[in-house]
């Protein structure tokens, strides 16, 4: 009996952490998904209670606090040793990230309850709204009546020059797989778990790296294989291919225009 019943909690255990670790989206044919945002918390507890407020499950891995939504993971903790943030998204080439609900005017109601900072759409939209951070995370908020998750990961916006937004565009289609379409007359990318929009920048953006949002994340089928098209399209690693403690092979670049991009191999992908 007792036997029985440490196996049923060994099963329960492991399917919890497969639950809190997995990807929940389909690979492209690049064998690209959407993998995590690392944000430079000053305040690691104040944004876990926002974005578990917001409907996230938090759990700890690798000794860093994360917060998963359908489509994407959110990783809260910097680096050891890392200097707070150099300054919020907004001047950064990533201006802000997003989510879709299923009720813009609800769940800010409920979110507002809870103490997250959610300020209105835009020219009195009922389907849009903002959150940001007390240390400058931006967030838009988008409706879809016709989804069945209350929230999930929608997109990561680059504020580009208008030069560069074509070229972005079929950057991450060539390295990523993305898929180039055209939302609101807007040229936009589209990755599993998340669509990359690209807006014109009257000014020179700042890299992302230091900033609250450090980095975006991919996770990659085969990183080795992957880092090879990297090389045949003169990409250098801004970190090596390594392995940490958990199995999860990393390596890091930055795109052309300055967002900082972590590629991950997850055990078992």
């Amino acid at each position: 009996m007792k036997t029985r019943l440490f196996a049923a909690l060994l099963l329960a255990s492991t399917l919890a952490a497969r639950t809190a670790s997995a990807q929940p989206l389909p690979f492209n044919d690049a064998g690209v998904t959407n993998g995590h945002w690392h944000l430079n918390s000053k305040d690691v507890a104040a944004n876990e209670k926002i974005f578990v407020a917001m409907g996230g499950k938090a759990f700890q891995a690798g000794g860093r606090h994360r917060v998963l939504f359908p489509g994407v993971m959110i990783i809260l903790d910097g680096a050891p040793g890392t200097p707070p943030p150099s300054g919020p998204t907004v001047g950064s080439v990533v201006n802000h990230v997003g989510f879709i609900v299923n009720n813009v005017q609800q769940q800010a109601a409920r979110w507002k309850a809870a103490g997250v900072p959610v300020s209105p759409g835009g020219n009195g939209r009922l389907d849009q709204a903002f959150v940001t951070t007390p240390d400058g995370l931006r967030i838009e908020i988008l409706e879809n009546k016709n989804q069945t998750m209350p929230i999930q990961s929608e997109h990561v916006h680059f504020f580009l020059p208008e030069a560069a937004i074509a070229q972005s565009q079929a950057w991450y289609g060539r390295i990523f797989g993305a898929k180039a379409g055209v939302r609101n007359n807007a040229p936009v990318a589209d990755i599993p778990g998340v669509q990359l929009r690209f807006t014109k920048a009257d000014t020179a953006q700042a890299p992302t790296k230091g900033r609250i949002l450090d980095h975006i994340g991919f996770d990659v089928k085969n990183l080795k294989a992957f880092i090879k098209t990297l090389e045949a399209n003169n990409i250098k690693l801004d970190r090596p291919y390594s392995v940490n403690d958990s199995g999860v092979g990393i390596a890091f670049i930055t795109d052309p225009w300055g967002t900082y991009i972590e590629i991950n191999e997850r055990p078992g992908q």
